[in-house]
């Protein structure tokens, strides 16, 4: 089986620090090869793989300036001009591969990662009976769509080591967006009498300057900002919760898995795939408001750390999520050659 995977051009896949989509593509890409499939993987030339690498773009969009839609058209044109070289192609790279899907033979199988807006629906439908789409959770469906399937996003387990929780502190791991709750994370620390380490990309300046960096004094409220991943498993094993109080629909949230894969409990409002990922009461607490939360981190030392760690291995490791993707992509081949 050869496998073509199109990941995005906005980051190194894996990326150096943010970039879900790129890490997610790369988890993948790594277990596969592993397996033993044959896997090529179009991404930024500096993409870091032990699949074979196609590029026509050197550097990340995210770190230099160059027109994204020339560099993402060149992206995508490079893999559909050898779409004949492969039994099936693995996009990872939203709506746009799609509209190559009638021009070539090849299979298109999409993980949708999440929808930007409902403008973006009608490229879905268009190629729905076409292209084969994955969720990443089950809330993240769209009514008018049909799913093969769907598939958790995974972990590289490797990178992520069981910590005691031994901080003493409340981790906010997420883009600084008022989506995200950086501002509410902020509330639950102060009104729990806990310190809170912030970590992200400013994705809203004036949110980050009007909501939250009022409350950075460097000793109860520290912000950290785009933290590399050799970080990110030191702050996630060392604190006492991850916080995510998020205010919208989360397709999935990565970070909640990766706190979990270190042991570490999860309080988050239950918003989108949340009622997916934490076990209630088990791996972490589902809340509604700032209030319940505080009350969550009173009891957070009932989780056990080792539970934590468990179901996120059976739930959110590479291997799992290898396995459920080469089982859909030999039904969707077997479906073609068929015809």
């Amino acid at each position: 089986m050869k496998v073509a995977v199109l990941s995005p051009l906005t980051w190194r896949t894996p990326p150096r620090n943010y970039g879900p989509w790129e890490q997610v593509a790369s988890v993948l890409t790594e277990a596969l090869v592993k397996k033993g499939i044959d896997v090529t993987l179009f991404a930024t030339g500096d993409s870091v793989t032990h699949a074979k690498l196609q590029s026509v773009s050197q550097k990340p969009l995210g770190e230099y300036s160059r027109d994204a839609k020339v560099a993402e058209c060149l992206h995508i044109s490079n893999l559909m001009e050898k779409a004949g070289e492969f039994d099936i192609i693995h996009n990872h790279f939203d709506f746009l591969p799609l509209t190559y899907s009638r021009l070539i033979q090849t299979p298109i199988l999409t993980t949708i990662h999440g929808f930007s807006s409902e403008e973006i629906i009608p490229v879905f439908k268009k190629y729905n009976a076409r292209s084969h789409y994955v969720s990443i959770s089950n809330s993240d469906r769209h009514a008018d769509l049909t799913y093969a399937g769907t598939i958790y996003n995974g972990l590289d387990e490797q990178q992520f080591h069981i910590g005691k929780g031994e901080g003493n502190y409340l981790l906010y791991f997420g883009r600084i967006h008022p989506h995200k709750g950086a501002h509410e994370a902020i509330q639950i620390a102060i009104q729990s009498n806990k310190k809170l380490i912030l970590c992200g990309f400013i994705q809203d300046e004036t949110y980050f300057k009007e909501m939250v960096a009022p409350f950075i004094n460097d000793s109860s409220v520290v912000y950290l900002g785009n933290v590399c991943p050799q970080q990110r498993n030191q702050l996630l094993g060392d604190a006492l919760a991850l916080l995510h109080p998020i205010s919208f629909e989360e397709p999935f949230g990565l970070s909640v898995a990766e706190a979990m894969m270190c042991g570490t409990p999860v309080i988050a409002f239950e918003r989108g795939a949340m009622k997916e990922l934490i076990i209630d009461g088990r791996t972490g607490f589902l809340v509604n408001n700032i209030q319940e939360a505080v009350g969550a981190v009173s009891n957070i030392k009932s989780i056990c750390r080792c539970e934590c760690r468990k179901h996120a291995l059976n739930k959110f490791g590479s291997e799992a999520m290898a396995v459920n993707y080469i089982n859909l992509y030999r039904q969707i081949i077997k479906r073609r050659d068929s015809l």
